[in-house]
């Protein structure tokens, strides 16, 4: 299969949107989620993996020629004070978002075409969040990751950027993890819908943003204001 595109965390919130815009664009996509989504698009393959546990996606992506993008949308929130945090939580947050897309990358490096593109969704609670520090941490950790990978693949004109929502209305909000630690509504007054971010993402893979890399974009209606 030649210039396909890879999305995980496909079957919901920001990771549906992308694989959607995707697909109205005719792009060949190959999903990663624990669930499938809800399409019967023909240019749509789904790979049933739960990336909080060690899988085994070299055979599966073995048959892959050439890759046209990466996208790393994959995510969970688990929250809550420091001393009330369970490792376990903490350590399936940090598979999630840091190692199992590290490794996906690394596996499909050698795949990808010149010009490629890679972007991790990140979040705006990167800088830091009371109650959200292990989560904050794994995603902090994706920044330090792209701008060193952004460096490496310079040289065949591979893009590696973030996009970094604030409060998004996807099925994480909810979450019953985050019961008690709610997030704020946004200065705009509402929060951010994921077809949005899709749309960034969009903008990314597109000639017109073939000279932006290294960069985490934030997306926040004003929170960070």
């Amino acid at each position: 299969m030649k210039n396909v595109v890879i999305v995980t965390g496909c079957s919901s919130g920001i990771g549906f949107e992308i694989t959607s815009e995707c697909l109205k664009d005719q792009l060949k996509v190959i999903g990663i989620s624990r669930n499938r989504p809800t399409t019967t698009d023909p240019n749509f393959i789904h790979l049933p993996k739960n990336l909080s546990e060690d899988v085994d996606l070299e055979s599966d992506l073995t048959n892959i020629e050439s890759v046209s993008a990466i996208i790393c949308a994959a995510g969970i929130l688990k929250g809550g004070r420091l001393s009330n945090l369970k490792t376990a939580d903490l350590h399936e947050m940090w598979k999630i978002h840091v190692s199992s897309h590290i490794q996906l990358i690394k596996l499909l490096e050698p795949k990808l075409n010149n010009e490629a593109r890679i972007i991790l969704i990140g979040s705006r609670i990167s800088n830091g969040a009371a109650e959200k520090s292990a989560y904050a941490a794994t995603k902090a950790a994706l920044i330090g990751f792209t701008r060193s990978i952004a460096s490496e693949l310079i040289d065949r004109q591979i893009t590696v950027n973030i996009v970094s929502p604030a409060a998004t209305k996807t099925p994480m909000l909810d979450d019953p993890h985050r019961a008690k630690i709610f997030p704020r509504v946004p200065p705009m007054g509402r929060f951010i819908e994921p077809n949005e971010i899709a749309g960034v993402v969009k903008f990314l893979m597109s000639p017109a943003a073939k000279s932006i890399t290294g960069q985490n974009i934030v997306v926040c209606a004003g929170a960070s204001l």
